[in-house]
């Protein structure tokens, strides 16, 4: 099987479990995200070993797994977590690179390479829950929609900036860290975020969600998540640059590992849910 008809398998098998789980939500939209967080945090901290660091990867990836849950709990009125918390998980993994690792250990690389895993991924994806939720989203389908419409932006930027740059070429974005990128694609991708919003607007997040942006509103709101999506396309592509690997790993046939699949989420669901905050408006029924 090529490595298109395996992209597309996948993506035709995984996209209408997710899509489901995200209209779901609750628990099973929770564990979801525990479990990516899981699978990514651990995809990172190979990628952090492979470039010279020693992070706390048991601890980081099962921190990671932990922060969405501890969201929906928090959610339910189960938990209350208190901003101190974060300070103590700090303190916690210096304590445990103390006994663990010793002076000898590199324990605040150890130490910061681990949280800068959990935020990275877990902290991240707990986004996704909260955009669930979202405050204007009244119903499972308004709340799916508050999900799915910047993660179809995403995508969209993906493939304008593969197609454009693709066809037009030109100088090259960031060379350095992601060679085949040019300036072109970037723009292309920027062009095909704000079409398809507007698009999605006029389709479904207003009919089926009441929700909407000003003209101006919906514009920026899809220059961010374009401009977002590539940052965080291109932050992971670093990653894996100076540790020298190819891809995050190889659970996915024809798409590498999960972290190379949410690497532009990672960096635009937390964008996302404080955009909306600013521009997102109640429409008219």
């Amino acid at each position: 099987m090529s490595e298109l008809a395996k992209r597309v398998l996948v993506a035709l098998v995984g996209a209408p479990i997710v899509m489901l789980v995200i209209w779901r939500g609750d628990a099973a939209l929770a564990t979801l995200a525990s479990v990516l967080a899981a699978v990514a945090s651990w995809e990172y901290f190979r990628i952090a070993r492979q470039g010279g660091s020693a992070p706390l990867a048991m601890v980081g990836v099962v921190g990671a797994a932990v922060i969405p849950l501890v969201v929906h709990a928090q959610f339910l009125g189960l938990v209350r977590v208190p901003p101190s918390a974060a300070m103590i998980v700090v303190l916690a993994l210096l304590a445990i690179a103390l006994w663990t690792r010793g002076a000898q250990g590199t324990p605040l690389t150890a130490v910061a390479t681990t949280l800068f895993g959990m935020a990275y991924t877990g902290g991240a994806l707990s986004y996704v829950y909260a955009l669930r939720y979202f405050g204007y989203a009244v119903g499972d389908t308004a709340g799916a929609l508050v999900v799915i419409f910047p993660v179809v932006l995403t995508w969209a930027s993906d493939i304008g900036a593969f197609f454009v740059g693709r066809a037009i070429g030109g100088p090259k974005l960031m060379p350095s860290i992601s060679p085949g990128k040019t300036i072109s694609g970037a723009l292309g991708g920027l062009a095909a975020t704000i079409l398809v919003a507007e698009l999605l607007v006029r389709l479904a997040l207003r009919p089926y969600a009441q929700l909407a942006f000003t003209s101006l509103g919906l514009v920026l709101f899809a220059i961010i998540i374009s401009v977002v999506a590539q940052i965080g396309d291109l932050a992971e592509s670093m990653l894996k640059r100076e540790a020298g690997v190819k891809d995050s790993g190889t659970l996915l046939p024809g798409h590498g590992g999960v972290l190379d699949r949410l690497d532009s989420l990672l960096f635009v669901v937390p964008v996302a849910y404080v955009l909306y905050g600013w521009l997102l408006i109640p429409a008219p029924v």
